[in-house]
């Protein structure tokens, strides 16, 4: 009897280990299923970095096209900019040479117009910015030699603009244009205007000169050689000086 149980617990022994034998199998492929999930999942963190980076050298590519044209465009103002001081400058010196030249010349009996007001003939717009109106006054001369209504222009623009980067040349200007006009009193208003007023105006030394000698032409001898002294002193090396020791040598 007790063979037969022993038999059969052997055969029940070997009957459940022939059940549970599949289970590693079972884990194996619950472990290779998770480690597929995590590929995937990194897979697609890949491609969203991927994307990302995409996206990212995109909009550096927009932004440094974006500096290009702004680069491109301040070169531009810079070179336009260059060109009109250089156009500036060149409209000063010829506007100096014809101005001169006028004032060398015998001039005529002093004028009865008023010039402390613009002519009938000439309108101005209060939309003009700086530098056209100045632009235009400086016109006058220049193109059209139209010098009576230079005067009226300039007297406008300081009106306009009383605290202009142009205030001292205009002021320079009408008095030289007064000058030419015979109306030195006028004029001489004008060049003690710059100058009292702007000492580091590049015209102060020519003015100086220009005051001095019309001071002396009415008769303030003291005057004439005090501010043609300052002259000297302050502006040496200059041809304004070098000419107002002539001017002084002769008094």
């Amino acid at each position: 009897m007790k063979p037969k149980i022993i038999l059969a617990a052997m055969i029940l022994s070997g009957s459940t280990q022939l059940w549970a034998a599949p289970a590693p199998v079972s884990e194996a492929a619950s472990s290779q299923s998770s480690i597929e999930k995590r590929l995937v999942a990194l897979e697609n963190m890949m491609k969203s970095r991927n994307l990302l980076q995409a996206e990212l050298q995109q909009q550096l590519n927009i932004l440094q096209d974006e500096v290009s044209q702004v680069r491109g465009i301040t070169e531009e103002q810079s070179y336009k900019l260059e060109k009109v001081l250089q156009r500036q400058r060149e409209l000063y010196q010829e506007i100096e040479n014809r101005v001169s030249q006028a004032y060398a010349k015998p001039t005529a009996p002093a004028p009865t117009t008023d010039y402390t007001q613009p002519s009938n003939e000439q309108s101005y717009s209060s939309d003009l910015s700086e530098n056209e109106a100045y632009e235009r006054a400086v016109a006058l001369i220049m193109k059209d030699k139209r010098y009576d209504q230079a005067i009226p222009e300039f007297q406008a623009f300081l009106t306009t603009y009383p605290n202009s980067v142009y205030t001292s040349n205009a002021h320079y200007w009408l008095g030289q244009l007064l000058t030419i006009k015979n109306d030195g009193v006028k004029a001489a208003e004008h060049f003690k205007v710059v100058v009292n007023e702007f000492p580091n105006s590049n015209k102060r030394p020519d003015a100086m000169l220009k005051l001095g000698t019309l001071l002396q032409e009415q008769g303030l001898k003291a005057e004439a050689q005090k501010i043609l002294n300052e002259l000297i002193n302050q502006y040496p090396s200059t041809t304004a000086a070098k000419l107002a020791t002539e001017r002084l040598g002769k008094m």
